[in-house]
């Protein structure tokens, strides 16, 4: 594992263009193989998930082109086979969404090892087995793997989800694109990330309704076409951005070309005195004290929850901003139960976490901080959260097992010293 070294202290200041959302990037990359036509992505990074998925392809005979110094990939799954010995990625939630695609080409696919991605918790794989039996996908146990099979092609599906899951919502999709009728998913996942591989679908000649509410109702069709697309930025990096500029007392403005997705983001910044502003497709901060209620007899509470709450992938950033502003606020994560453990990290800065259950952390703000040596766990927005909490403070600290940023951000340490920060691998 790699670990980050800080030199913290410095105002950061400057423009940043953000990459592409990783959670879109990796579902649209499993849905090419849904068509032999040549695909072509532009704007997809230079991440280690992507690097496996294209190696899988590549595994199967595909054509894959990777022209990193443009972001751009192109494929061609034309002469694709089943091959023996080929195993899904490891280490990444995303290659459970390589199943349908590989049932609708083959008629088999294995689920074997660990496809849990960061360690947030309990992270079950019985909502997608619920989800392919449904569109009549036999599951069979193999000693150690799941061994999924389908005659004759995916019949159309009627389900309603226990929770809004994106992956599974994601996998409803890729079924029911190439399923024969109408399917319908209730209680489906809605985050902008679902919202741009469905566009991407749609692109591809899928036919989905709904998108962006709760209800997705899919017709499906013979064939997909290839595509030419072009990936939106990531919300998830736009706000980290924003914050590394208000927690250092910087101004750091980054691209954005879809403000309308963050007025809930925004109303989070503003409970920490931060205002961010909007402009000719740019966005940036303006610094950080916690606001006081109008309900002046409770803790004023930042709530992560399915979209369109605030993302849970975000909470630990603005964990981060309480740790260093003044007065106390209370983080709520509704979905994940082992996402908030590692606050206990703050203290070796001298920040003051109190973790009330699973699910809520409380900071009390305003304390001298000095450097520290930290520990991340595998979960890529607390490696980025105590990353800036280092860099609010004067003084040299290390972020071990920092390694969960590779999965997100491409250059993300070039990005940093760009706008001023004194940060490198080591």
């Amino acid at each position: 594992m790699s670990s980050l070294i800080v030199r913290g202290g410095r105002p950061l200041r400057g423009r940043i263009t953000p990459s592409a959302n990783k959670n879109a990037v990796l579902p649209i990359l499993c849905a090419t193989l849904l068509t032999d036509d040549p695909v072509t992505l532009r704007g997809v990074p230079d991440i280690t998930d992507v690097q496996q998925i294209l190696g899988l392809f590549q595994a199967l005979g595909s054509e894959v082109e990777w022209d990193k110094a443009n972001n751009i990939v192109r494929l061609s799954h034309a002469r694709a086979h089943a091959a023996d010995g080929v195993a899904l990625p490891e280490g990444m939630r995303s290659s459970i969404m390589l199943i349908p695609p590989l049932l609708a080409r083959f008629g088999e696919a294995r689920l074997e090892g660990e496809v849990k991605g960061c360690t947030l918790g309990a992270r079950e794989i019985d909502p997608h087995i619920e989800v392919f039996q449904t569109f009549g996908v036999e599951v069979s146990e193999r000693g150690e793997a799941l061994v999924m099979s389908l005659a004759g092609g995916f019949r159309h599906a009627t389900h309603w989800l226990d929770y809004a899951s994106v992956t599974t919502t994601e996998n409803f999709v890729l079924c029911a694109a190439m399923a024969r009728g109408h399917s319908q998913l209730t209680n489906a996942a809605c985050e902008p990330h679902v919202q741009e591989f469905c566009a991407f679908l749609k692109l591809m000649g899928a036919h989905i309704e709904g998108v962006g509410a709760s209800r997705l109702r899919v017709e499906g069709v013979e064939r997909l076409s290839g595509a030419d697309y072009t990936f939106a930025e990531d919300f998830h990096e736009i706000a980290t951005f924003l914050a590394l500029g208000a927690i250092t007392g910087g101004e750091v403005a980054v691209k954005n070309a879809n403000p309308e997705q963050f007025p809930l983001i925004d109303r989070a910044f503003s409970k920490f005195g931060v205002e961010i502003v909007h402009e000719d497709g740019w966005s940036f901060s303006r610094p950080l004290r916690v606001r006081t209620p109008f309900t002046s007899y409770i803790l004023p509470k930042i709530e992560a929850a399915p979209w369109p709450y605030l993302p849970v992938d975000l909470l630990p950033i603005f964990v981060a901003l309480g740790a260093c502003a003044e007065g106390q606020m209370l983080y709520w994560n509704k979905v994940y139960e082992g996402a908030l453990g590692w606050t206990s990290e703050l203290a070796k800065f001298g920040a003051h976490a109190l973790q009330c259950d699973p699910h809520r952390v409380i900071t009390f703000g305003g304390k001298h901080l000095a450097p520290a040596t930290v520990e991340s766990p595998y979960i890529i927005r607390v490696a980025i959260a105590l990353f800036m909490v280092a860099a609010s403070i004067e003084g040299q600290s290390t972020i071990l097992n920092a390694d969960p940023i590779r999965r997100a951000h491409p250059r993300f340490v070039e990005n940093l010293v760009a706008i001023g920060a004194d940060v490198e691998w080591a």
